[in-house]
């Protein structure tokens, strides 16, 4: 499973960041990680540098399966660390109904 992590302007793409992305993700997706070939990560800040608010970082998480179209959760909280979490655990939700609706039918 491939991890790429995209950030925009906003977000400083530290190690410290990707580090704590990558573990995320390979925690949570690790049952799945015999079908899934890449997992993207876009995360953002909706409000710019200048701004802050409530919910303004925005983590997209893409998993592509093999031989399937991409699935896609996104997530908005007050940190990067708490959107990311939220879409990861979206993502679960995702790769629980489709692969269970593919298995199904195999």
């Amino acid at each position: 499973m491939k991890i790429q992590i995209n950030t925009d302007n906003n977000i400083n793409g530290s190690t410290t960041l990707a580090n704590y992305a990558d573990a995320t993700i390979r925690d949570v997706l690790e049952r799945f990680s015999e079908r899934i070939t890449r997992v993207e990560i876009h995360l953002s800040d909706e409000n710019s540098d200048n701004k802050s608010g409530i919910d303004d970082k925005r983590c997209l998480l893409e998993v592509r399966l093999a031989s399937h179209k991409p699935l896609v959760s996104t997530h908005q909280a007050a940190t990067i660390e708490q959107a990311l979490d939220g879409a990861a655990k979206k993502m679960v939700h995702t790769l629980d109904s489709t692969i269970g609706r593919l298995d199904k039918y195999d």
